[in-house]
């Protein structure tokens, strides 16, 4: 008989918690232009769809930690580099891709998606002070706050590695079930 590892109550608690992230990002995260995020590298190794992945499962959860609207800090975050251009390369992007990219992804959210208010604010607004104009809704703040900290981790590959290889393999998962 083989061995089956039993997943721990840590393991469970992770899980609902992605299952409750997946269900907002119904209709996002299997959309066929979200994943040509994965073919744009964002951070070090990192991709556009794996980075979006990891601010907004986090943020999410901050977001449900603090009794805020964690669907809508979901989404704009998933959003939130939507700007679909190898920004490594030179004119690629419209400008600085620091300061031009947020205006650049929210062109393309809104294209696909329809967007609330929360959600327009966060993809506007993630990259302040580069911005200028900081973002008021809390939700904003909170995902220009983990985008920041997710950064930081990816770019000195410290990101939590359980968290992001499950999100991507979820999102791929869920695109596949959609696409069947």
């Amino acid at each position: 008989m083989k061995n089956i590892k039993k997943r721990t109550s840590t393991e469970d608690v992770l899980f609902q918690n992605l299952n409750r992230f997946f269900s907002t990002l119904d209709g996002i995260i299997d959309h066929e232009v979200v994943l040509t995020m994965q073919n744009y590298i964002q951070h070090g190794k990192i991709t556009c769809l794996s980075h979006s992945l990891y601010v907004a499962y986090s943020s999410f959860r901050a977001c449900e930690i603090l009794r805020l609207d964690a669907k809508s800090a979901a989404r704009g975050a998933m959003l939130h580099d939507f700007f679909l251009y190898d920004w490594h390369v030179p004119g690629n992007s419209e400008g600085l891709h620091g300061f031009s990219h947020p205006r650049v992804a929210h062109q393309n959210a809104k294209k696909y998606f329809e967007l609330n208010a929360i959600e327009e604010e966060i993809i506007l607004k993630h990259m302040f002070p580069l911005t200028l104009s900081p973002p008021r809704k809390r939700e904003a703040i909170v995902v220009t706050l983990v985008d920041k900290w997710c950064t930081v981790r990816e770019t000195l590959h410290l990101e939590n590695r359980k968290i992001c290889d499950l999100t991507l393999k979820m999102a791929l998962i869920k695109s596949d079930e959609a696409n069947d």
